[in-house]
């Protein structure tokens, strides 16, 4: 009898430790997706002839690690889109992101002339809805542009299990046509 109830505690203290084990794992080392936010765009150079625009992009961003192991990122890069159509890209060198840290990505490249389509007209508030960063009002017509950023990559959690994460960032850039100014921006 004595032995049957010494199995038994132990029966019921491993349970009890896989259970407190696959709590503290789920709640404390779960793995989550990086968070990007855009802190910084800029278009340093601007020009528009013949109807056809072509400039210098600039964005920085910061992508912060909300895991409780390093985020190994990988196959990241940044798009920017006219209408639909993909206009220029850049890929980001694959990294490591401490946990907790955030780091920040300078992506500075040159976009080839493209045509503008005949409709572009002034931006408001109302076709960029909440969130619309105002840089000064400006007269003229102007470029809305769409930057997507991705990352994807993988976080090891205690050496053992490999999960991979990934996030997504997109802003909507509208560019003067008069002097190249950024607009308004919201991501």
């Amino acid at each position: 009898m004595a032995n049957l109830a010494s199995c038994a505690v132990a029966a019921i203290f491993i349970v009890f430790a896989i259970i407190t084990a696959v709590t503290v794992y789920l709640t404390v080392f779960r793995p989550r997706d990086p968070e990007i936010s855009v802190t910084n765009v800029k278009v340093p150079s601007f020009s528009v002839a013949n109807s056809s625009v072509s400039f210098t992009y600039s964005q920085l961003s910061s992508v912060r690690n909300p895991n409780r192991a390093a985020f190994s990122h990988y196959n990241n890069k940044i798009q920017l889109f006219y209408y639909g159509n993909r206009i220029g890209f850049i890929f980001i060198p694959a990294g490591e992101i401490e946990p907790g840290r955030a780091k920040d990505m300078a992506a500075d490249f040159s976009v080839d002339s493209f045509p503008l389509v005949s409709s572009s007209s002034r931006i408001s508030a109302k076709e960029f809805g909440d969130g619309l960063v105002r840089e000064g009002s400006r007269g003229g017509s102007t470029v809305e542009i769409e930057s997507r950023l991705e990352m994807a990559g993988r976080v090891r959690v205690l050496g053992l299990f490999t999960h991979r994460i990934a996030a997504r960032c997109n802003c909507r850039i509208a560019i003067s046509t008069v002097d190249g100014s950024i607009v308004a921006v919201r991501c």
